[in-house]
């Protein structure tokens, strides 16, 4: 356990937030009978709001975070597969306290054969990254997929992590370092003061991983069957050169090892890159390029310039371009510089077989008028990228700026590569392509257009959160990918809604009635599956938030109120939880308890339904109503067979010895129900007369509806009602009917006379995530579903092979095998 020096303020404030933590499943328990407070106040669970973050979910008077700005020389060995490279680091303490040692990130160690990651990894175990490995169950073998043996032999064959070469101060001088894991700490000879700077120096190499091999968030992808001997690469680096550490006034140094799931939060910075690669690749970066006459050519700089105004993109360099491109090869090299200015990370792709189109995106604005969306692409990406990856991009940001704030880098990028979708400032890494077929062409199915589009503003949409909204993903995934998700969704569907983009309500249903759901606020290397989890989850609970709780113009203007409070900034959960509440005016913490705190399930029944009739006091009318409810329950069989067998009754045989009370039955009415009837009346006071008159002459209808809480989840309650007449009602309950007896309610409803209820649908439009909507039926309908009849299969056991005619068959050549694979795949297509 290592020791962190923080400032008396900063231990008070966590202090305090152990004290709260430890006891807020005590202070929310209920002691005296089973009563659960679904909508206690989530105070007893919340950070003390202090003069970093204030009770608004603001950043508060004092807030503070550091600042660290790069210059970093690189150079890709592309033969090698390597990259080496030399930073300077100016680190800015902006906080209250003196740091004797600063963090240092080193991702790239987490490949490493004894990194926690690799030794940590489970065999078939529920939510591995990686390559699928499942274990053996009964008489089933284990199985290990050919993409886990390759990994484990690239692992094998390739010396992994940082080869760090110098550590030092500004002045060259070697300073004492320490590698825990993932992470480095370097002890400074100088404490660092508050309002100081000091300076680092870092040289490394490492060598790239190929991502297809061991699934990473970037490296490098081979083409072995390019023209030029030996194939070419496309290169994707990111979390590629040592990265300070946040250090924060909620955790100090967020110095977490990394294992592969959460990234980080990092600290604001600018950065001056000199990128040196073989003279024919295209780069791609964060940041604006520097040096363009020294890398483009005259007529790839007009056509980045008439990019600027075209309505559709422009080729910088186009297909033909790249094809003769990729056939050579260079012995020369080429060093692009790109600058970034208030950026919280770097990341760059670098090949030859890059397309690269453009088009300027004019959102207006004060700051950033024009920002250069742009796609970087193989030919394998075909026309699938050329006719959506750009547009994505800008139709992203014209979405999302409306939810947050105008896009503030000069560009917006979006790369191909192995990596099917990552985020980084300024530049994503997107993975969808074309097939190209015996005829030459290269097509796309439906499932890879839908997913090019949606991975596009997905990862375009992280350029907002959480690289401007700085949140920490490691330890909040839910914070950048379920926000983004759900931002996303919007965008879709604003793109083409016939396309699934899996964050409507319906979408959770199942995850949340499952066993392996974990609270949205748990920390991502302990959640059991992430997708579901950090992503659909909270991005439904969103959409609920919006579309049936909150209204648009309360949701909207509160979210875009945390964006805009928090960019370049770091918040927390609770930030945007006081956020969402303080600018909407609307109490939530029943919302943010029950969908972000618990695992609890919507899943409310509406179990009766009655109707009642409104008594009015005259046994003249009453008792009436009382006989005919009485003549409309069923007959007695008994009777109605005893009828028609022409049994005689004993009273109308013996009519001589009737009495009183064979003219007379229960129902009579009597003068002393009349006095009762009429004394009730002489009690009431003027108001009381005239009210209950009132309710007897309209003699409207009422209905009581009953609905339990069979998931735990509290909801509001919306109803469908129709009527015998046709027509049909909306009524909306707020989620607060629940808050005094949160198992089970019931619900007036009163409606004219006229109107005549026939039957009520809960949640008819399944806003609400209900699991189960067969119960949300009054009448319970009959369920749709589906048969399909089946051939039976014969047995596949060692014993019923028919060795005798199996040992006849001919072995296949190569040519015969490819071509019955060929007829097969016609067969499954068919």
């Amino acid at each position: 356990m290592s020791l962190k020096r923080v400032s008396l303020v900063a231990l008070l404030c966590a202090a305090s937030f152990l004290s709260v933590s430890s006891n807020a499943s005590s202070a929310i328990q209920q002691t005296k009978g089973n009563f659960e407070d679904k909508f206690r106040q989530l105070d007893e669970v919340l950070p003390t709001p202090n003069v970093y973050r204030n009770a608004a979910g603001e950043p508060g008077h004092m807030y503070w975070q550091q600042k660290v700005d790069y210059v970093i020389n690189v150079k890709l060995d592309e033969a090698k597969r390597r990259l080496s490279a030399s930073q300077s680091i100016t680190y800015k303490n902006n906080s209250p306290d003196t740091l004797k040692y600063l963090w240092v990130q080193l991702d790239q160690n987490k490949f490493r054969d004894d990194s926690m990651s690799a030794l940590t990894t489970t065999f078939g175990g529920i939510g591995s990254r990686g390559p699928a490995t499942q274990g053996a169950n009964g008489d089933s073998p284990a199985r290990l997929s050919l993409g886990a043996l390759r990994r484990q032999q690239f692992v094998d064959d390739t010396e992994l992590g940082y080869d760090l070469q110098k550590v030092a101060d500004g002045k060259g001088n070697a300073l004492k370092y320490v590698v825990v894991g993932t992470l480095m700490r370097i002890d400074l000879a100088l404490p660092l003061k508050p309002d100081s700077s000091t300076k680092i120096k870092i040289d490394f190499a490492f060598n790239i991983v190929e991502e297809d091999a061991v699934s990473a968030r970037a490296g490098y992808e081979h083409f072995p069957d390019d023209a030029r001997e030996g194939g070419n690469d496309i290169f994707l680096l990111a979390q590629w050169f040592p990265r300070l550490a946040a250090y924060t006034d909620y955790e100090a140094w967020t110095n977490k090892e990394f294992i592969g799931r959460g990234e980080f939060t990092l600290e604001f910075g600018n950065y001056d890159v000199n990128i040196t690669v073989p003279a024919d690749h295209i780069v791609s970066s964060t940041g604006e390029l520097a040096n363009p006459k020294d890398v483009l050519s005259s007529e790839q700089r007009k056509r980045l310039k008439k990019a600027e105004k075209s309505k559709r993109p422009v080729f910088i360099v186009n297909a033909d371009e790249a094809l003769e491109n990729e056939k050579e090869g260079s012995s020369e090299s080429k060093t692009w510089r790109f600058k970034a200015q208030n950026v919280r990370d770097f990341a760059w792709a670098s090949s030859r077989k890059f397309i690269w189109d453009a088009k300027g995106y004019n959102q207006g604005g004060d700051v950033r008028p024009l920002v250069m969306a742009m796609s970087f692409y193989p030919k394998e990406g075909g026309e699938l990228w050329e006719k959506y990856s750009t547009e994505s991009v800008i139709h992203t940001m014209e979405v999302y700026s409306r939810f947050s704030f105008d896009y503030p880098y000069p560009v917006a990028q979006s790369v191909n590569g192995p990596v099917g979708g990552m985020e980084y400032p300024m530049i994503t890494f997107n993975g969808p392509r074309t097939e190209l077929q015996d005829d030459g062409e290269r097509t796309y199915s439906l499932a890879e257009k839908r997913f090019l589009i949606g991975v596009v503003i997905h990862e375009v949409g992280h350029i907002y959160f959480p690289m401007i909204v700085n949140s920490d993903e490691r330890q909040w995934t839910w914070m950048d990918e379920g926000l983004n998700s759900f931002l996303d969704g919007v965008a879709g569907r604003e793109w083409d809604p016939t396309i699934p983009w899996g964050v409507e309500p319906r979408d959770i249903t199942g995850y949340m009635k499952s066993s392996t759901q974990v609270p949205i606020m748990t920390q991502s290397d302990s959640v059991l599956r992430l997708g579901p989890n950090a992503y659909t989850k909270p991005a439904a609970a969103l959409n609920i938030l919006r579309e049936t709780i909150l209204g648009r113009d309360l949701f909207d203007f509160a979210f875009k109120e945390y964006a805009q409070r928090w960019m370049y900034k770091r918040p927390t959960p609770a930030d945007f939880f006081r956020t969402m509440e303080e600018a909407s005016g609307v109490d939530l913490d029943w919302f943010w308890r029950g969908w972000f705190y618990s695992t609890d399930h919507v899943d409310i029944s509406l179990d009766h339904v009655y109707k009642l009739r409104l008594d009015t006091k005259n046994p003249d009318i009453d008792f009436a109503r009382q006989r005919l409810t009485e003549m409309d329950k069923p007959q007695s069989l008994t009777d109605e067979r005893n009828i028609a067998e022409g049994k005689e009754l004993w009273v109308d045989r013996n009519e001589d010895i009737s009495d009183f009370y064979d003219e007379n039955d229960r129902f009579t009415v009597t003068n002393k129900e009349r006095n009762k009837y009429n004394s009730f009346l002489n009690k009431l006071d003027p108001w009381e007369k005239r009210v209950f008159e009132r309710a007897v002459k309209e003699d409207k209808n009422y209905y009581v509806l009953d609905f339990s809480n069979k998931g735990g989840l509290v909801m509001p309650i919306i109803l469908e009602l129709e009527f015998e007449d046709g027509s049909k009602d909306n009524m909306y309950i707020p989620a607060e009917i629940w808050r005094r007896t949160p198992k089970a309610v019931s619900k007036l409803v009163v409606t004219e006379k006229d109107k005549v209820l026939k039957s009520v649908t809960l949640d008819p439009r399944w806003e609400t995530a209900d699991v189960n909507i067969e119960n949300n039926h009054y009448p319970r309908r009959i369920i749709p579903s589906r048969i399909e009849a089946y051939k039976s299969s014969s047995s596949k056991s060692g014993v019923r092979r028919d060795l005798m005619q199996d040992s006849k068959t001919k072995l296949k050549s190569d040519e015969e095998l490819k071509k019955d694979n060929d007829d097969d795949d016609d067969k499954d297509e068919k």
